[in-house]
């Protein structure tokens, strides 16, 4: 089968904006619950982290399996199965029984929605290349950039009414519209852009991917950035409502301020990659995510409070606005006929090594911000060291940045 005509470009984004948020609206929506649901189980600050991680580890695997899956059958087959998968597995996590039945069908629950998160990045890179692929990948974070700003905040109200198993009876419904909206999608990849060999052909790619020096930088970097802001998501709920007193509501508010922060910072990016090489805004959010972590590190040794935290917590996850777009397009700019494999590792990077970092978040125990504040600091000098120190992009990316910067 051939591909179909492109529906209309806003649409388009739209709805690749939306399936590109199963993240943040699996992570994030429950993010107010935590403490609650740990008491529900009985469970430890640590074990509710867990059911974190878990979901993270759900999200890199899947990526693994429908990202080289779709550049063999298509596009749109992997999606709509994984969407309707993902509306599934939230409906049983209303029924877990304990919190290790919870945290398998989190990881269920990712592995299903990971294929959203791949196929839109495939998709995009399938109609789109260089800077117009740069400002659309903008525009999909100003779509799923309001994830995270409603996502906890409708959780936050939520709990007003029901408890966290109702947050999930939530994202089932929400996993049955995008489902809904999916079949509106065309198929974008051609027959003769397919690629075939099974196993051993995916194995292959991922080695060619993980010898580049380019890709590995961008890919590489994004990730840690990622997990750096992946341990403000883990830790901020028991940090701000265990340690300093918040409120759920008041919690999922500042959670939405963040997130408000990385989606305007995308879309200054957006505008600004046609006048300034993606390359160089990288630098720049890669250089935010280092500093407002070693800030955030110097104000909780310090015993600064609530108001010390909050502005380097904002620079942080802010500066995501202009290292997830720009490493995305970099990343997959010399690898068009393995865009589906190149996005999955690109994922499988961000979502591991975010769910390696979260229980070394837990540490403190809701007691203490420290945990938190070295491991974001950590990973933000990681990544900007790895963007400065690993190889040069490769000719066909080098060329790409000189014609748009």
């Amino acid at each position: 089968m051939g591909t179909s005509p492109v529906p209309h470009r806003v649409r388009l984004i739209i709805i690749l904006g939306a399936l590109s948020a199963f993240g943040p609206l699996s992570l994030d929506m429950y993010l107010p619950a935590l403490p609650s649901l740990a008491q529900s189980f009985g469970a430890s600050v640590s074990a509710a982290q867990i059911t974190l991680s878990a979901c993270l580890v759900g999200l890199a695997l899947g990526q693994v399996l429908a990202g080289p899956l779709s550049d063999a059958v298509g596009r749109r087959r992997p999606l709509l199965v994984g969407v309707a998968a993902y509306a599934l597995a939230s409906l049983l996590c209303v029924f877990a029984p304990s919190i290790g039945a919870f945290a398998l069908l989190r990881l269920m629950q990712g592995v299903a929605g990971a294929a959203g998160i791949v196929i839109a990045r495939a998709i995009v890179r399938d109609l789109f290349a260089g800077v117009e692929a740069a400002k659309v990948f903008s525009l999909l974070m100003l779509v799923n950039g309001l994830a995270p700003i409603l996502a906890p905040v409708f959780g936050g109200q939520l709990l007003r009414l029901t408890s966290w198993r109702g947050v999930f009876a939530t994202l089932a419904v929400v996993g049955v519209l995008l489902l809904l909206a999916a079949l509106l999608l065309p198929e974008t990849l051609a027959d003769e852009h397919r690629q075939s060999g099974g196993v051993g052909a995916t194995l292959r790619t991922f080695r060619t991917l993980l010898g580049d020096g380019g890709f590995m930088r961008y890919a590489l970097s994004c990730g840690l950035a990622f997990s750096s802001m992946f341990a403000y998501i883990s830790g901020s709920s028991f940090v701000l409502q265990d340690l300093y007193g918040v409120s759920p509501q008041a919690f999922s508010m500042i959670f939405g301020a963040n997130a408000l922060g990385l989606m305007v910072v995308g879309q200054v990016s957006g505008r600004l990659v046609g006048r300034v090489s993606p390359r160089r805004l990288l630098g720049a959010g890669l250089a935010g995510t280092a500093l407002g972590g070693v800030a955030l590190l110097a104000v909780v040794l310090a015993g600064a409070g609530l108001w010390g935290i909050l502005p380097a917590l904002f620079v942080v996850v802010a500066s995501m606005g202009l290292v997830l777009p720009n490493a995305t397009t970099l990343a997959l700019s010399g690898h068009p006929r393995m865009a589906g494999s190149a996005s999955a590792l690109i994922g499988v990077l961000q979502y591991a090594l975010g769910a390696a970092a979260a229980p070394f978040v837990g540490l403190g125990g809701g007691t203490s911000a420290l945990p938190m504040a070295a491991v974001m600091a950590a990973l933000g000098c990681c990544a900007l060291g790895v963007f400065a120190l690993l190889g040069r992009a490769p000719a066909v990316g080098r060329a790409a940045e000189l014609s748009e910067g």
